[in-house]
């Protein structure tokens, strides 16, 4: 890209590569974590526009969406869940960590990923 802004992509877009330059710390430590298929093989996408929602982390090929969620998500609970049912709507399963798991207990963090992508194998 050499640092071009593509004026012909979407506001999604837009978005998900911006959220994509101002990661969080636990962000940045779980797609160490995930990218290049270093999961069990699956791809994850990060800051990836799922419906009219830019999700932290997806694996498109399960439907299967990672969150991670700060303490401002304790007082938009009621957003977090609608947000969630809509992804739902679209056939995602939605999965959420808090900041403190990921920087506190990643190796479990991964172990609940892989379980979950174990499941989704299944189911689809």
């Amino acid at each position: 890209m050499g640092g071009k802004i593509k004026m012909n992509s979407s506001p999604e877009t837009r978005r998900a590569r911006a959220l994509r330059q101002n990661a969080t710390e636990s962000e940045k430590r779980l797609w160490y974590r995930i990218h290049s298929r270093q999961l069990n093989g699956h791809k994850f996408r990060r800051q990836h526009p799922v419906g009219r929602y830019v999700v932290d982390f997806a694996c498109v090929e399960l439907k299967l969406v990672v969150e991670i969620d700060g303490g401002q998500h304790a007082e938009q609970a009621d957003a977090d869940l609608k947000r969630t049912r809509e992804l739902e709507s679209l056939g995602y399963t939605v999965i959420r960590f808090w900041n403190n798991e990921v920087l506190g207990n990643i190796e479990g963090v991964l172990e609940t990923l892989t379980l979950t992508l174990s499941q989704r194998e299944g189911e689809l």
